[in-house]
């Protein structure tokens, strides 16, 4: 007796499983509209969940224009790189301001910093995307990049500058 009745509630509990609301399907349902206000900046979201580095970026610019950084380049404080200590020259690296969420990817052309506690020096045009050429320091979030995913941000950059 006991055996049927467990067995009349497991097969009760499958059917009244089976029929349970899934949510709304519609595309035209309100959960599923967008709820970002318009003219508001959205932060991309990190491709990697951990960052490679957190803390403070400085920019360098005028002062070292044409002289010839690690890679064997002039500097060009136009150009979107950077100078870091220990990233394999010609690699790429997501900047993220973390004070006011701007990102822009910069290529690694040099090293340094030479100051204690900076873990990346930055061109000025890269600053000046970040919106902290003014303060000179800023604390950021360096993510590892493929130049694929660099090449849109920088034409893009090149196109605004051109116009």
């Amino acid at each position: 007796m006991r055996n049927q009745i467990a067995h009349g509630l497991a097969s009760v509990l499958l059917v009244v499983s089976l029929g349970a609301a899934q949510g709304p399907t519609s595309s035209g349902s309100k959960d599923t509209q967008s709820t970002t206000p318009r003219n508001t900046v959205t932060t991309p979201k990190p491709l990697h969940p951990h960052p490679y580095q957190i803390g403070t970026a400085s920019w360098y610019g005028e002062y070292f224009e044409g002289r010839t950084t690690a890679s064997g380049e002039p500097f060009n404080m136009r150009d979107l790189t950077a100078a870091h200590p220990t990233l394999p020259l010609g690699s790429f690296v997501r900047v993220t301001n973390l004070h006011n969420g701007r990102v822009v990817y910069v290529r690694i052309n040099d090293r340094g910093p030479i100051v204690p506690g900076r873990i990346i020096d930055l061109s000025y045009e890269a600053a000046q995307v970040l919106h902290f050429q003014n303060k000179g320091l800023q604390r950021v979030r360096l993510d590892l990049a493929t130049q694929r995913e660099a090449a849109p941000e920088q034409l893009a950059m090149l196109h605004s500058l051109a116009y």
